[in-house]
């Protein structure tokens, strides 16, 4: 008789999804270029579920240049309209152009000398905020998004709403959101204690 594991409901039975929730939602990240690729992907799930996203994420990788902003920003612009036929991407013209969007901006901040993720992580004083929530008691969005939205949308970054940034926050480890009956709670929750930038 196999033991049961206790996750998190919203990453139901698929492998991959599992996969996701059990080995990076949560787990603090301190790379410029990962927090811009996550950010990215995370406005590309706007009205669509993440597993749609995360299923396409090679293939986003692969068209975006490994989110690597110098290159995208260096793509020509009949790129654009080739992408609109990959079918690997979600084919939404403004959804693409978010991605040449944040790479532009996040290339004016770091020109005025700002990291990208000491920016992001200021947010919440550089340090990961650790919950202990029950089943329905998780948020989608709190004053801290709403500050980095703001801030974001200010600099310049597209598709990067509260709710986009507290999903963010969520992925990238600036909140511990699994819930305290999932075997990754206090993994995670070391793994936060242990962070720095």
């Amino acid at each position: 008789m196999s033991e049961t594991i206790n996750r998190c409901s919203w990453c139901g039975s698929s492998p991959d999804y599992i996969h996701y929730h059990d080995t990076v939602w949560g787990r603090p990240v301190a790379d410029s270029q990962e927090l811009f690729a996550k950010l990215c992907l995370d406005g590309q799930q706007a009205g669509l579920s993440w597993i749609t996203i995360l299923r396409k994420q090679a293939n986003y990788e692969k068209a975006f240049c490994g989110f690597d902003p110098e290159q995208i920003v260096q793509l020509p612009e009949t790129y654009r309209t080739e992408l609109m036929h990959n079918a690997g991407i979600i084919r939404n013209r403004l959804k693409i152009e978010s991605i040449f969007k944040n790479a532009r901006a996040y290339l004016n901040l770091r020109e005025q000398g700002i990291e990208f993720n000491e920016f992001l992580w200021g947010f919440s004083d550089g340090q990961p905020r650790i919950f202990a929530r029950q089943g329905g008691d998780i948020p989608t969005s709190d004053k801290v998004s709403d500050n980095m939205a703001k801030a974001l949308k200010k600099a310049g970054f597209n598709f990067v709403g509260t709710t986009i940034c507290y999903a963010f926050m969520q992925a990238v480890g600036m909140v511990n959101d699994h819930v305290v009956n999932c075997h990754c709670h206090e993994p995670t929750s070391e793994a936060m204690r242990r962070f720095s930038l």
